[in-house]
């Protein structure tokens, strides 16, 4: 498994620790080790500067869906070798409906809430849109 991660805010599940991750901007070697990201390689670079081949990009989204989709379609790998097709899994807040609507015939929208209760967690969103 290769992740780009753009603006990244990771949890690292077990089933990761063989994965290998590069990191776009905002998080640095101090910030991946401190949550224990051993395996992730942190660049300081805007994402139109990201030339490497990934399974997945994965970001905390804060420019629309569209924008993100134009900008690292380049770094989607055309080799499958997950579970799910490659491509952009990404957390959005708000109303996504109209940014996901170029892509509603394939996107995949999961509320966070169904997992935390907490009210910072309503109208919080993983989009999963394949490549």
């Amino acid at each position: 498994l290769v992740l780009l991660c753009f603006f990244l805010m990771v949890l690292r599940p077990p089933m990761f620790t063989q994965s290998r991750s590069s990191a776009a901007s905002d998080v640095d070697k101090r910030q991946a080790n401190a949550i224990g990201l051993n395996n992730c390689h942190p660049e300081h670079k805007r994402g139109e500067e990201e030339k490497g081949k990934y399974d997945f990009v994965v970001s905390r989204a804060v420019m629309p869906l569209p924008d993100l989709e134009r900008i690292v379609r380049k770094n989607i790998s055309t080799k499958q070798r997950n579970a799910i097709p490659n491509g952009i899994i990404c957390l959005k807040g708000g109303n996504v409906e109209s940014e996901i609507q170029p892509f509603r015939k394939y996107t995949e929208v999961t509320e966070i809430s169904q997992w935390f209760s907490e009210e910072w967690f309503k109208e919080k969103y993983v989009i999963y849109l394949p490549i």
